[in-house]
């Protein structure tokens, strides 16, 4: 999915809609919104996820895509700039040469060569996507949900520091860690030989 174009009247004696705040108003508040989530973000993607559509899902924690799934930019063939954190995420996961083609270029991407390039966390056949991706959420509720919210926090920061403010950053989240009810039944639970029974504090 992507923006819909059909609303957009581009006729010469049109006034030209302001796209800046289209932007701002629906798509930054959700991109910040998936980033600052205390929770990991697991996306799904099943057919074509073009523009905004492609980078509101690169924009999550991990992405799953159906092997039929196509990735594309597709802003440069209407003369618009990448929206949606495109800027910002492609190069980070991909590389600023592959994201610089792609988004020129408008070029489509795989599922499965998205998975080679690290674009995505994994590409699955069509028929056991949701099975897959609930599978994962499943997984992961079960786990010390805490602990993701600080790792996501460094990880998220460690884009911008550097080597010596996440060392600093790593020891105050792990010092925080540290405190959870979750590590405490996370040690119990090894030291007895039995499943833990996390609460996400």
């Amino acid at each position: 999915a992507g923006q819909d174009l059909s609303d957009r009247n581009v006729a010469a004696d049109a006034d030209m809609p302001d796209l800046g705040m289209s932007v701002e108003k629906n798509y930054n508040p959700l991109v910040r919104t998936l980033r600052d989530l205390p929770m990991p973000v697991i996306c799904a993607v099943n057919g074509v996820a073009a523009g905004a559509g492609a980078n509101l899902a690169l924009v999550c924690d991990i992405v799953v895509a159906g092997r039929s799934a196509i990735f594309i930019q597709g802003f440069s063939k209407i003369g618009l700039v990448p929206d949606s954190g495109g800027t910002w995420t492609l190069p980070r996961l991909v590389g600023t040469a592959r994201a610089k083609a792609l988004m020129l270029l408008s070029d489509k991407v795989s599922a499965e060569q998205a998975e080679e390039w690290g674009m995505i966390w994994k590409c699955v056949d069509d028929e056991a996507l949701m099975d897959e991706v609930m599978g994962m959420a499943r997984k992961l509720a079960k786990q010390p949900t805490k602990g993701f919210d600080l790792t996501l926090r460094a990880i998220s920061a460690g884009n911008t520091n550097t080597l010596d403010e996440q060392l600093d950053l790593e020891r105050d989240l792990q010092r925080l860690a540290g405190r959870t009810d979750d590590y405490r039944e996370g040690v119990a639970a090894f030291m007895e030989k039995r499943s833990p029974n996390f609460t996400g504090k």
